[in-house]
């Protein structure tokens, strides 16, 4: 196992060979990228695993996602400094890190009670205030701090969930893997003036199950 002072060589190598060759070039994604130690987020904390293109376990049936996959949902996201965004999923709290870095204020919500605590404790050891961590039921939303300009959902939902729509503004944009059988659809979402969606597929992709009233 590398020593810690050399995670930094490790994530420029997979920002460079892995993230930039797939096609993402938002600076401000690439910048926040560099600016979050993904191995924190990682029970052990080993650094070749962190710093690798794939999803690692974190517990609980639950894994931290592909870091490209990261890197293109938040490039897909449309992010701006003043944005108030809901994350689904906080799982490690590593999506949530990166998100605080892109918008001004950030809403998660975890199902299960133990990885919400022990990502509330990492964001708070990185000085990461604009984060706000709840346990509850994602699919579900939080519709006592709606509505928000984008919504990200990290697990894969039957369909898209009609409590988060409600929950965008208009202009907005929801992204949701949503299942189709043998694999899961990246969904881009986006709210109309007129209260209607505009639905896109983005990707075939492969994500944990969504739990709740609106999930598996």
């Amino acid at each position: 196992m590398r020593k810690e002072k050399d995670y930094r060589e490790l994530l420029e190598r997979l920002i460079r060979e892995t993230i930039e060759k797939r096609g993402i070039k938002d600076r401000r994604v690439l910048e926040a990228l560099r600016s979050i130690p993904r191995h924190l987020f990682i029970p052990g904390g080993d650094l070749e695993l962190a710093y690798s293109d794939h999803p690692v376990p974190i517990g609980y049936g639950q894994t931290i996602s592909q870091p490209y996959m990261v890197a293109y949902m938040l490039k897909e996201l449309e992010l701006e400094p003043h944005h108030k965004v809901l994350e689904i999923g906080t799982g490690s709290g590593y999506n949530a890190a990166l998100l605080s870095k892109l918008a001004k204020e950030v809403y998660t919500v975890e199902y299960v009670p133990e990885l919400a605590r022990r990502a509330k404790n990492i964001l708070t050891k990185l000085g990461i205030d604009n984060v706000h961590v709840f346990v509850g039921d994602g699919s579900l939303g939080l519709p006592e701090y709606a509505p928000y300009d984008r919504i990200i959902v990290t697990c894969s939902a039957p369909q898209i969930p009609e409590p988060l729509v409600s929950q965008l503004k208009t202009n907005g944009i929801l992204l949701v893997p949503v299942n189709e059988g043998y694999y899961d659809m990246l969904k881009k979402v986006r709210k109309l003036e007129n209260g209607k969606i505009e639905v896109y597929d983005l990707m075939p992709c492969a994500f944990v199950p969504m739990r709740g009233a609106y999930g598996f």
